[in-house]
């Protein structure tokens, strides 16, 4: 156990009233192929409309904010600068159209069936072609669905997007309890071991006897339970962000000195897992211990907007350049798209549980013996060197280092992500 671990004790130190009126419009008749049940397994349409009481608190809210003054240094390690949150305020409070982000969502299949006592909402779309492979896809913190959207017609439809017939996928996109549309548990218990259970029972309820599971961030976390439980249908897994850090390398991190046998590869690995638990763990260590204490993200859409920023120093790099005016892989809509939703749906506090619930190690291996996948992005929190990988997955199918890319990797660069799957799972069809 590192120093860290240790001040944090036992919970990993890595690890994380709608008000707006609900309209049941998609028919239930979609789903007469894919296992609709009735009574307490019931799968119920969903669409998510705001009040315009709610729009207009939010945008009241995000004018009356009473700034602090400017940061004391000329760059971003005391956090999120003055100037980008002014930015974003401006955009949030003049420019950014809900409604679009709105239409966005519902122009899919959006559903609620209950599950251990626990409304969870999910996205799923079937593809055209026949014989596609299902596929479940799970967001992390501070993402949500909207980090997925971008990735599902690459998925549903890859003729359209540089790929073949038999590359199709259904797509599953559940809202993690506490997130989104889902409900927020009033009873411990969530944790990713207890997820990871109720998605396999909705891939049972979907009528899915054979899928693939994907995931980053908590996605990842809940997808290797998943694989644990080696379900009946499931044929493999896949992620964007891995658990592979060997235990000798993690009792170096974060203030050394590194192994001096490091490769190149391995070597920058640990100069970013060094970086991030000296710099970019304070989110993670306050709600892995205090969610409850929160309050002000639930009052404050600036300061929810700021503390969702500052998930990884790339992350919020690139959405500062996001808002100096520079052309990336996410846009200013992307990103507040995302926290109007957390704020729309009341989800900072419930959605930061998540982090109190778990016991895992975020990074460390788990064992999984499925077929695995893993897609190595440059600017993730760490970039999985491949000797850590084949390590930790002894029966990996696919290891790539991809040449951009993020910890949104579904929402930043959904095509390269999208072909990622597609390769990952080729064999196994």
């Amino acid at each position: 156990m590192s120093d860290i671990e240790s001040k944090i004790g036992r919970r990993d130190f890595l690890a994380s009233s709608l008000l707006g009126a609900v309209a049941l419009t998609t028919p239930l008749a979609a789903y007469a192929q894919s296992g609709t049940q009735t009574g307490p397994a019931e799968i119920r349409p969903f669409t998510f409309r705001a009040s315009n009481a709610a729009l207009a608190d939010l945008r009241a809210r995000i004018l009356a904010t009473r700034w602090p003054e400017r940061e004391t240094v000329p760059d971003a390690s005391q956090g999120v600068n003055l100037a980008t949150m002014r930015k974003l305020a401006d955009y949030w409070a003049h420019h950014h159209d809900w409604r679009r982000a709105e239409k966005s969502l519902n122009a899919w299949p959006n559903f609620i069936t209950e599950i251990d006592g626990l409304d969870i909402h999910f996205i799923h779309v079937k593809s055209k072609h026949p014989n596609a492979l299902p596929v479940m896809i799970t967001h992390g913190w501070p993402g949500s669905v909207i980090e997925q959207l971008k990735i599902i017609d690459p998925l549903t439809n890859p003729t359209a997007h540089g790929g073949t017939e038999t590359d199709a996928f259904d797509v599953v996109i559940p809202s993690l309890p506490g997130y989104g549309f889902s409900s927020k548990p009033t009873a411990t218990g969530w944790d990713p071991q207890r997820i990871s259970r109720a998605w396999v029972e909705l891939m049972q309820r979907l009528g899915y006897s054979r899928y693939a599971a994907q995931g980053g961030d908590w996605g990842n976390a809940v997808t290797e339970q998943m694989a644990l439980l080696k379900p009946k249908g499931l044929i493999g897994v896949h992620t964007n962000m891995p658990a592979t850090i060997p235990d000798e390398i993690a009792k170096t991190l974060p203030d050394g000195p590194a192994p001096a046998n490091l490769s190149a590869d391995e070597r920058y690995a640990w100069n970013q897992l060094s970086f991030f638990y000296k710099h970019g763990l304070g989110y993670a260590q306050e709600m892995a211990n205090r969610p409850q204490t929160l309050y002000a993200l639930a009052d404050s859409p600036i300061g929810l907007a700021a503390w969702m920023l500052d998930h990884d120093d790339r992350s919020r790099a690139l959405i500062t350049r996001v808002f100096d005016g520079a052309q990336e892989g996410l846009t200013r809509e992307d990103i507040l798209d995302n926290i109007t939703l957390y704020w729309l749906t009341n989800t900072a506090v419930s959605s930061a549980r998540l982090y109190w619930e778990s016991k895992l190690a975020f990074f460390a291996p788990k064992g999984v013996e499925l077929p695995m996948g893993v897609s190595a992005f440059p600017d993730e929190i760490y970039t999985a060197p491949e000797s850590w990988t084949r390590k930790a997955y002894p029966n990996l199918i696919r290891y790539n280092r991809l040449p951009r890319g993020g910890h949104f990797a579904a929402w930043e660069q959904p095509q390269l992500l999208a072909e990622e799957l597609r390769a990952t799972f080729h064999t196994l069809r």
